[in-house]
């Protein structure tokens, strides 16, 4: 294993902020990046459109004023179709991100529908549409200094292990391994990681009740559904070996980010801690583990 410290980072998503309309109540920023802070997480994902600055001044200004640096950025793109043009989807959240200094844009497969709850299935003609905008997104990325991945996510384009593999063998786009979403859509995330170390460049570490998300996959519950009744859960908790995770991919020479990722939804204004509790729980497995 690797002798190099391990890099962790926060997400906004921990804390219940989403991209998803109608997604719960939405905390303010200045609450989120300040209970990252309060954990000792030095570094952070910037969040859907609208959580922080669009002016690239004030967005530098607010990540500095917390002491937090900024690692990527999670870019939802309807690569699939040959009537619109993903580098529009990309254009905005890009230029924060070069603002903020990040190093990675982790870019998923949208439908171009709200929510993660349905997908299409597409024909090889949008296949082929969607693996060469890929490709194509990557070397856009690659032109502003940054890195750009995948994320196989629930309720997008790529979303199960078939999937996943169609994307390794028909791009060259490295991938994001979100563990939660991986398992969801039934990938063994170590497995996977075990596969294809040189094809993953970030990481999502989410860990999760399985019995949960059985019941996604079977259709018993959507995925909103599931959120709601806590499918994600503090890491060490749940179904998903991180610490196996983080071995493999360090045994690899894995040197990106680990961003801890406990989706929520919150129905309202927590009382007291509210998620910061399961962050700081988060944030002390994972420093054990490594």
């Amino acid at each position: 294993m690797s002798t190099n410290a391990i890099k962790i980072a926060g997400a906004p998503i921990s804390w219940g902020v989403c991209e998803v309309p109608g997604w719960g109540f939405q905390l303010d920023p200045e609450q989120v990046l300040g209970e990252m802070r309060a954990v000792g997480l030095t570094a952070t994902e910037l969040g859907p459109d609208g959580f922080l600055p669009a002016d690239t001044e004030a967005l530098k200004s607010v990540l500095a004023r917390h002491e937090l640096s900024c690692v990527g950025g999670f870019v939802p793109v309807v690569a699939h179709r040959t009537d619109h043009d993903p580098a529009e989807d990309l254009a905005g959240p890009l230029n924060s991100l070069v603002a903020a200094g990040a190093g990675v844009v982790v870019l998923a497969a949208a439908t171009g529908a709200d929510g993660y709850d349905s997908r299409p299935v597409l024909d090889d003609e949008q296949w082929s549409t969607l693996l060469s905008n890929l490709d194509r997104l990557a070397g856009i990325v690659a032109e502003r200094g940054l890195l750009a991945v995948l994320h196989p996510h629930v309720g997008t384009i790529v979303e199960s292990r078939a999937e996943v593999d169609r994307v390794l063998a028909g791009s060259s786009i490295p991938l994001c391994l979100d563990t939660g979403h991986l398992l969801i859509g039934g990938t063994d995330p170590v497995e996977l990681a075990k596969t294809v170390p040189q094809r993953i460049a970030h990481t999502h570490l989410k860990d999760v009740d399985a019995a949960l998300a059985a019941k996604v996959q079977s259709g018993e519950l959507s995925y909103t559904d599931a959120v709601k009744a806590g499918m994600y859960t503090p890491l060490g908790t749940g179904d998903v070996d991180i610490a196996g995770i983080v071995s493999v991919l360090r045994d690899n020479g894995f040197d990106g980010w680990f961003v801890m990722e406990q989706d929520t939804i919150l129905e309202g204004a927590p009382d007291g801690a509210g998620p910061l509790a399961d962050v700081r729980s988060s944030v002390t497995y994972l420093n054990s583990v490594t």
